[in-house]
C-alpha cells in the first residue's frame, strides 16, 4: 500500500471519487451515449485503488513490475477514462471525445487503441478469467511480484465463465489476484439475481477457495482497509464484494431502474449536485524495478523429421514439434484442456513442466488463460479437441478484438476420427476461425508439414489456428520442404489436366488416391494441397482454374465456411468463376470406422473420383 507517495485523506479520496463521477457523466453526455450510472457506482472503488494501491507507470505500460488492471464490466468505460484523466494519461479534451469517430476512447476499451488496457472487455464474464491468466503468468512465469486487479459487475457473475475462472484461481492459490465486485443491484433490464445479498456471492467464492471481504463500496476508508487486507493475504485470491448504488450521488438516477446505458437526463444539474467539475491529479505509485528473465529464443530449433512413406498422425507431429519449439524458445508456453494424452501436449509437459498449464475441462478458461499470458508477452499454444473450442468461441472472438497473439490447436477434427460419433467431430471449426478478424487458419496433411507450421505460427500476428488429425496419414513431404503461410502445394500437374482437386489434411490423401484412379481412366487431374486455408493462395487457384476450367474442393468439414468457401474467395474480384463442385460433410454422422465415415460423407477417394468424372463429362457436353 502507498503510504508515502501522495497519501490522501478520506476527504480527498471522496473528492477524487466525485471527480470520477463527474467526468463519467461529462463523457457520456458529450457522446450522447454510454453507461455513466454503472461508472458512478464504482467510482469510490476506483478512486482508492488509483490513489493508494495501484502500482503503475503510465509512461511505461509494458514495465514488468506494473500491476495489471482489468475492467471486466467494460461498459463502465467512462470510469476508466476518467481515471486515466486523473492520472494524467489523457487530457480533458480527449476525455470528451468518448465514443466519437477516430477517438481512442471506445465504448468498450480495447488494447488496440490504448496501451494501458490489458484485454478487450464488454462481453461480460471474461475479465476475471483473463485476469487469472495474467496472474498465473505472474506467479509461475514472470516472478516479478505484480498484482492483478479486476473490477467486475454483479450482473456478469451469472456467467459460467466467471466460475471457471474462480475455481482455477482458487486451485492455483493466486494470491496476487484481487477481484472487486461492484454489487450495484441493477442490471440492464432490472434487478440482478441476488440483488444486494453480498453473502450469496461470498459463499460462492469461498467454495472455490477465495478469501472474501464484504464492504460498503462507498466507504473509502473501508475500501482502503479491504485492499490492504487483500495485499496481505497469502495463499488465496481475494474478492472484495462491495455494496454500491447505481448512479450514486445523483438523486434522480441513484438506485433507479430503466437508466442503464443512457446518459443522465440533465447532465448539468447532475454535475452541480456532484459538486462541479474538478481537476485533481493523482500521482500513481510507481512499480518496483523488475525484469522478466525468460529469453525469447534460447536455443537452436531442431524440429522432428519424418521419412516419406511413413505413417504419422499430425497430432503426434504437433506434440513433438511443440516440445522442440519449447526447447528452442523460452517464451513458448503450452496449455491443455485435460486431453494432453490425445492432443500430445503431454510431450511438452514432460520436457517443460514449468511452462505447461493444465486448464482441465474448462475451454473458456483455457483460452482466457492463453489471452492473459499473451498479454504478458508469452507465446501460448492452447490445445484441445477441435470440437470443444466452439465452447470458447466468444473468448476467441474477444481475443481477436484485443489483437491478442495466441495459438490455438484443435485435434480430432472431422468425421475421420471414426467411431466416437458426431459429438466429438469438429465440422464447424474452419468456418469459425475463418470468420474472425485477422486469423490465420492452417490444416496440415502430414507430419513434416505440421512440424514446420507449428514453428511458423509462433511468429505470426493475431490468432493462429492449426487443425490436426487423429489417424495416421502418409508422410509425403521431405523435412526440408517449406510451407509459407498463404501458400499451397501443387502435388500433381500436367498440361493435359482437365480438372483440379483442392483438398487439405485428411482429404488431401483421398484426393491423391482419386487422381491416381482417374489417371488410369485417362482423366488427368491436378491436385492442390491447400494447407493455408486463411489466407488462401489465390494465385495458384486462379492459375489452376484458367488451365483446367474445373475445380473440385474436398473437406472433412461442413460445406459452409470451410475450404470450398475459401477457394471461392479467390474469384471474388470479378473474374469468371470456374465450374466448381464442393464435396463436404452434409449428413449427420454416426459411429463407424474412419474409412466408412469418409465414404458415407462422400469425401473419400471413390466419391471424389465419381464427382470428377461427372464434372468432366458435363463440361464436355456443354
Amino acid at each position: 500500500m502507498n503510504t508515502t507517495v501522495n497519501a490522501m485523506e478520506t476527504r480527498q479520496l471522496k473528492e477524487l471519487a466525485q471527480q470520477l463521477r463527474v467526468d463519467s457523466v461529462r463523457a457520456a453526455d458529450a457522446a450522447g451515449s454510454g453507461h455513466p450510472t454503472s461508472s458512478m457506482s464504482a467510482a469510490d472503488l476506483m478512486a482508492v485503488l488509483l490513489a493508494k494501491h495501484l502500482r503503475y507507470d503510465f509512461e511505461r505500460p509494458q514495465h514488468h513490475g506494473n500491476d495489471r488492471f482489468i475492467l471486466s464490466k467494460g461498459h463502465a468505460s467512462p470510469l476508466l477514462y476518467a481515471a486515466y484523466r486523473a492520472a494524467g494519461a489523457i487530457s480533458e479534451a480527449e476525455l470528451l471525445t468518448f465514443r466519437r469517430l477516430g477517438s481512442r476512447l471506445e465504448g468498450h476499451p480495447t488494447p488496440r487503441r490504448l496501451p494501458w488496457v490489458e484485454t478487450a472487455t464488454g462481453s461480460l464474464g471474461q475479465g476475471l478469467p483473463v485476469a487469472v491468466g495474467i496472474a498465473l503468468a505472474g506467479k509461475r512465469l514472470d516472478h516479478t511480484g505484480y498484482r492483478v486487479w479486476v473490477l467486475c459487475g454483479d450482473s456478469e457473475l451469472a456467467e459460467g465463465s466467471v466460475w471457471e475462472g474462480a475455481e482455477h484461481a482458487g486451485y492455483e492459490h493466486l494470491d496476487n489476484l484481487v477481484a472487486i465486485i461492484d454489487v450495484n443491484r441493477l442490471g440492464q433490464r432490472g434487478p440482478t439475481r441476488h440483488g444486494h445479498d453480498l453473502d450469496a456471492y461470498a459463499r460462492r467464492f469461498q467454495a472455490f477457495g477465495w478469501h472474501t471481504v464484504e464492504i460498503d463500496g462507498h466507504d473509502v476508508d473501508a475500501i482502503d482497509r479491504a485492499y490492504a487486507e487483500a495485499e496481505s493475504t497469502a495463499g488465496q485470491p481475494t474478492v472484495i464484494i462491495a455494496r454500491t448504488l447505481k448512479g450514486k450521488g445523483v438523486e434522480s438516477v441513484q438506485d433507479r431502474e430503466g437508466l442503464h446505458g443512457k446518459p443522465l437526463p440533465d447532465a448539468e444539474a447532475a454535475i452541480a449536485e456532484l459538486g462541479g467539475v474538478r481537476n485533481l491529479h493523482v500521482e500513481v505509485q510507481q512499480p518496483p524495478p523488475a525484469r522478466v528473465l525468460h529469453a525469447v529464443r534460447s536455443g537452436h530449433l531442431e524440429l522432428p523429421r519424418y521419412d516419406t512413406g511413413d505413417k504419422v498422425a499430425t497430432r503426434d507431429a504437433y506434440g513433438q514439434a511443440l516440445a522442440a519449439l519449447g526447447t528452442a524458445r523460452g517464451d513458448v508456453v503450452a496449455l491443455d484442456g485435460e486431453v494432453g494424452d490425445s492432443t500430445r501436449t503431454e510431450l511438452f509437459a514432460k520436457e517443460h513442466p514449468d511452462r505447461f498449464f493444465e486448464c482441465y475441462i474448462a475451454e473458456q478458461q483455457l483460452v482466457a488463460t492463453a489471452v492473459g499470458m499473451a498479454a504478458r508477452d508469452w507465446v501460448p499454444y492452447a490445445t484441445t479437441f477441435a470440437a470443444f473450442l466452439t465452447r470458447a468461441h466468444d473468448f476467441i472472438r474477444m481475443a481477436a478484438i484485443s489483437g491478442s497473439g495466441i495459438n490455438l490447436v484443435g485435434s480430432h477434427a472431422g468425421v475421420s476420427i471414426g467411431q466416437d460419433g458426431p459429438s466429438q467431430m469438429a465440422l464447424e471449426d474452419l468456418a469459425m476461425f475463418r470468420a474472425l478478424y485477422g486469423t490465420t487458419v492452417l490444416y496440415p496433411c502430414d507430419a513434416n508439414q505440421t512440424a514446420k507450421l507449428v514453428a511458423t505460427m509462433a511468429d505470426r500476428e493475431g490468432i493462429r489456428y492449426l487443425r490436426t488429425s487423429r489417424g495416421d496419414t502418409p508422410v509425403i513431404y521431405s523435412p526440408t520442404e517449406e510451407f509459407p503461410v498463404g501458400g499451397s502445394k501443387v502435388l500433381r500437374a500436367s498440361d493435359e489436366d482437365r480438372l483440379t482437386l483442392v483438398a487439405a489434411g485428411v482429404t488431401l490423401h483421398e484426393a491423391l488416391a482419386a487422381a491416381e484412379s482417374l489417371d488410369r481412366e485417362g482423366i488427368q487431374a491436378r491436385v492442390i494441397d491447400l494447407y493455408s486455408v486463411k489466407p488462401v493462395d489465390r494465385d495458384t487457384l486462379r492459375e489452376a482454374a484458367e488451365q483446367t476450367g474445373c475445380l473440385v474442393t474436398v473437406e472433412d468439414h461442413r460445406e459452409e465456411g470451410g475450404i470450398g468457401d475459401a477457394v471461392l474467395d479467390a474469384f471474388l474480384d470479378g473474374r469468371p468463376v470456374p465450374r466448381l463442385v464442393r464435396l463436404a460433410v452434409r449428413t449427420m454422422p454416426g459411429s463407424a470406422t474412419p474409412a466408412e465415415q469418409l465414404h458415407a460423407a462422400g469425401i473419400d477417394a471413390e466419391s471424389i473420383a465419381a464427382a470428377a468424372r461427372l464434372l468432366v463429362e458435363t463440361a464436355i457436353v456443354r
